[in-house]
Formats: C-alpha cells, sequence, structure tokens
C-alpha cells in the first residue's frame, strides 16, 4: 500500500508539472514555427526561427523597447527595495509616539486600488511636463508600500541587542544599516528583488497611459502593441519570440536568487 502510494502521488505530481510547463513549451517551439503553423496547433520545433527573429527585430523597435524595461526596472528595483528597506529599519528600530500611525497609513494605502489614482496622476505628470518620458513611469514607484511591509515583518525578529551595542560602540546608524543589518538580511533582499523587478518588468497599464511615442514603449507595451491587431493580421511567430525573449530576464533574476527567495518569504533573521 505504501509503494502505491507512492507511486500514485509521484504520478500526479509528474502530470501537474507536465501541465505547468506545457505552456513554456509551446511558446518554445511556437517561436520556431510559422503564424500558419501556430495557429493550426503545431507542438513540434519547425525551421522558421531565423525568419521569425529577422521579422521581430526589422518591423519593431524591440531593442529601445528592451532598453527602456531594462532602464525602468533596474532603477525603481534599486532604488525601492532600499528606501522601503531603509522606511521599516526607521518604523520598526526607533521608538516614537507617532511611528505606529504612519505605519498604518502606509497600509491603508495598499487598499487604494490604482483606478481612483490614474487619473489624478496622470493630471500631475501632466502639469508637470513628465509625460511620455519613463521618469513618469519610475517615480511612482519608488516608494512601494508592500516592500515596506514585507521589510517591517522580517526586521521584526531582528536582534535588537546588536544594534544596542553597536551603537555603544560608536557606530552611525549609516554604519549599522549597510553593515550590520543588511549583510543579514540577504534573503529578505533577494526576495524584494524578486518581487518587484518581476511586478515593474511585467507593469502594463500606467506605462500605457503615460508613455505615448513609439521610442518609449516598454516591453509589454510593445508586446499588446503586436497581439492586439485584428486576428488576421498577427504573426504569432514574432509574437512568440518576443514572449520568450521578455521572460529572459525575470527567470535569469529568479535562478540567480532562488536559493534566497524561500527563506527570505519565511523570515530571514534568525
Amino acid at each position: 500500500m505504501k509503494i502505491l502510494s507512492k507511486i500514485a502521488m509521484h504520478g500526479f505530481l509528474l502530470i501537474i508539472s507536465l501541465l505547468s510547463i506545457t505552456p513554456l513549451i509551446w511558446l518554445i517551439t511556437g517561436m520556431t514555427n510559422s503564424s500558419n503553423e501556430i495557429i493550426g496547433g503545431k507542438f513540434m520545433f519547425g525551421n522558421h526561427f531565423t525568419e521569425n527573429i529577422s521579422n521581430l527585430f526589422q518591423n519593431t523597435s524591440v531593442v529601445a523597447s528592451y532598453k527602456n524595461s531594462i532602464y525602468v526596472s533596474v532603477i525603481t528595483v534599486t532604488v525601492s527595495v532600499l528606501i522601503g528597506a531603509m522606511a521599516a529599519y526607521g518604523i520598526q528600530m526607533y521608538k516614537s509616539k507617532g511611528k505606529k500611525m504612519i505605519y498604518n497609513v502606509f497600509m491603508v494605502t495598499m487598499m487604494i486600488p490604482f483606478a481612483v489614482l490614474m487619473i489624478p496622476r496622470y493630471r500631475l505628470f501632466a502639469k508637470l511636463e513628465m509625460l511620455n518620458s519613463l521618469s513618469s513611469v519610475i517615480l511612482p514607484t519608488l516608494v512601494s508600500v508592500p516592500i515596506i511591509f514585507f521589510f517591517y515583518q522580517n526586521l521584526e525578529k531582528f536582534p535588537i541587542d546588536t544594534i544596542e551595542s553597536s551603537r555603544l560602540d560608536g557606530a552611525s546608524e549609516w554604519y549599522i544599516f549597510f553593515f550590520i543589518v543588511i549583510p543579514q538580511l540577504k534573503a529578505t533582499f533577494a526576495a524584494a528583488v524578486i518581487m518587484t523587478f518581476t511586478t515593474v518588468w511585467n507593469t502594463y497599464l500606467w506605462p500605457l497611459v503615460a508613455l505615448q511615442t513609439e521610442d518609449k514603449r516598454t516591453l509589454p507595451l510593445l508586446l499588446s502593441s503586436l497581439a492586439g491587431k485584428d486576428n488576421y493580421l498577427i504573426d504569432y511567430g514574432p509574437v512568440m519570440v518576443l514572449i520568450v525573449i521578455s521572460t529572459l530576464p525575470v527567470f535569469i533574476i529568479f535562478i540567480t536568487l532562488q536559493k534566497y527567495f524561500v527563506s527570505g518569504m519565511v523570515g530571514s533573521v534568525k
């Protein structure tokens, strides 16, 4: 019975795994097939990969869009994760009568849907004459309340005695944060980087509103422009290629930081 139960369990997990990776296999095989073969449901490798790559780079601004997405994501991830960690550290480690109220205000903002903020944000950037610039996409994301909350929860278990002894030894708050707190929160930072990068890389609605010319588009906007035509005009081969190369940075980031991700999600400080 134990052997049969193990066989059944592993068989079930194998089926679920195959179902999970089927869309990825379809994408990889699809970018080597023609549009008609993809529509026809061909699930094998073809010989149109070079043609699809050529059509994508010749007929779209994929290089410019890739650079825009990398630029926006790198700046946003670097600054927002650092600001989130600093804000959480200040709220958690400093004694103040109003810090709980400030933290609660931050949490309340998480309940406001983006649809409510979109028009005021658009009017603000229009008055500042910053629309159709990558800055209009970067600036609203530099302070991330979910990241502040994430670091705040992890810092609850941080050994306060370590910080207090460092202060007694004459260490500045900057030194304590960068050389004592950050090294012990490597897993938390890795998880925050993965979450922030994935969110920013795939952001669609606000860039669609704020970026108005082709040279400023990010990859999700470019993909939408290719897949948003009338069905009989869509060339699915280049679309498949674009989806795959758009997924690569997220895949690389996750593979690089995956050993820290799980521990960062459940709490990195022992």
